[in-house]
């Protein structure tokens, strides 16, 4: 059965319900699940989407092991390394990845009739420490638009370039299977999965370039997508997802990073955030949290363990770009890296193998990783947009509290969510039904409040936090 098909779905058992009916069922597990009118309830995991569970079954390991021998046999994805047609043809250095990487998408376009628009964006990049000469540089995605509220965007990412010792070498051995082999195939086999669905916002698949030269790529893009006006919600970058198979690695767990005060807060932004306790509550902590409830609601053998901080220490990322230009960003990274296998020359020194090396990766590793992407990305491309204007009155001193927002267009609902100040995670959960007013029994002195966006089955969008006002 096609994952496309709207007129009915297949439950286990070979039972065909039509969608009317599975809509009701779905509303009334929800209904059991509640705690009840105006009770408040703890965090639960929500409801599950039948289409988007079915297609994260659909994301294969074989598939993803396929991709990386595919980009690994490019020998080199430097950066600086060879584009002219010559070695296009020869199948070797950046060039070569990237028409194939294009190649893919296109591929996965014909599959889903056409769904998918892929894209490039070149420029050059002039001379700076780690690009001794002006380079040409090519993003290449895929823009999968949505069906009912477009302008809102949700996008994946891994960067398709690669570098061993010598970050200026152009032609020795780099194979870039794990940094970042692995997250160009998770965002490829994202978009080979979710080009089968529809969803009502757009959702972009991206594989950058000049990472390794110093963020060049994302960071032309994330300039891009600014003065375009693009509304993105959420950016999701993959980098080192291969669950590298040293004794120590935590194949169970993925890391995901996110900044705490945003890059582009103003200081009186900065005097907000003081005020409130709001340290712990940019947007991209919002989508860090969003991605833990979502591994709730699809649960598999890999869970997110959020690391609220911006990146490791001494080492930056293609979400950082993004976060930059005011985008709610995060990254996903393996538990524990092995050094030994980035940035070096594939060589064995005193008995110790060196290299990014395919087989160092665990391809059901990053499948998992891929799944929860996909996961993230079809949540939110199916919710509504978040509440806009959402604000705490504060006018006068009183112990109930009472939140205010504009309706968002396709919600159905919303709900108050709130925790300890003390707590990284949402605890408690509120429904606040259509209205966009409410008034909590609690103090706002003692809690974070945040307000969420609901559609009539349940989907969920990102939260925000109120400003106040007097």
């Amino acid at each position: 059965m096609s994952l496309r098909t709207d007129a009915c779905r297949a439950f286990p058992g070979g039972r065909i319900f039509s969608r009317g009916t599975i809509v009701l069922l779905w509303l009334a597990i929800g209904a059991l699940k509640a705690a009840g009118p105006g009770q408040p309830g703890t965090i639960d995991a929500g409801p599950v989407d039948p289409q988007i569970a079915a297609a994260l079954k659909q994301i294969s390991s074989t598939r993803i092991q396929a991709d990386l021998e595919k980009l690994v046999g490019f020998e080199t994805r430097s950066t600086l390394s060879a584009q002219d047609q010559a070695s296009i043809a020869a199948g070797r250095g950046i060039g070569a990845a990237r028409e194939w990487i294009k190649s893919q998408l296109e591929s996965y376009s014909r599959d889903c009739g056409g769904c998918l628009e892929v894209k490039t964006d070149s420029f050059l990049e002039g001379p700076a420490d780690r690009i001794p000469r002006p380079t040409e540089i090519t993003n290449v995605y895929a823009v999968q638009k949505g069906t009912e509220r477009a302008a809102r965007i949700v996008l994946v990412s891994g960067h398709y370039d690669s570098r061993n010792s010598d970050t200026l070498d152009t032609s020795g051995a780099a194979p870039g299977a794990n940094d970042d082999g692995s997250g160009t195939a998770v965002s490829l086999e994202c978009a080979r999965v979710l080009s089968l669905l529809k969803f009502p916002a757009t959702i972009v698949f991206l594989t950058v370039a000049g990472e390794e030269q110093g963020l060049n790529g994302s960071r032309h893009f994330a300039q891009m997508a600014k003065s375009d006006g693009w509304n993105l919600e959420a950016v999701l970058n993959n980098d080192i997802v291969g669950g590298d198979r040293s004794a120590q690695q935590d194949p169970s767990v993925v890391r995901v990073f996110s900044e705490g005060i945003p890059s582009t807060a103003s200081e009186a932004d900065m005097r907000l955030v003081r005020n409130l306790g709001a340290e712990s509550d940019s947007p991209s902590r919002e989508l860090a949290r969003y991605v833990a409830q979502v591994s709730r609601t699809y649960p598999s053998s890999l869970e997110p363990r959020l690391v609220f901080r911006l990146d490791r220490y001494l080492r930056g990322g293609d979400h950082i770009s993004f976060n930059q230009q005011g985008y709610a960003a995060v990254r996903f990274t393996e538990f524990r890296e092995d050094y030994h296998h980035q940035h070096q020359t594939p060589r064995t020194e005193n008995g110790l193998e060196y290299g990014d090396l395919l087989k160092f990766v665990n391809f059901d590793y990053i499948a998992a990783v891929a799944r929860l992407n996909a996961a993230v990305l079809a949540s939110l491309a199916s919710a509504p947009a978040p509440p806009p204007k959402v604000r705490l009155l504060t006018k006068q001193l009183e112990n109930d509290s009472t939140l205010t927002w504009e309706a968002s267009p396709g919600a159905a609902g919303y709900e108050v969510l709130w925790r300890e100040t003390s707590s990284a995670d949402w605890e408690r959960v509120e429904a606040a039904g259509n209205q966009t007013r409410f008034t909590m029994p609690q103090s706002k002195d003692n809690v974070i409040f945040a307000v969420r966006s609901l559609d009539s089955l349940g989907h969920r969008s990102l939260p925000v936090i109120p400003v106040p006002e007097r």
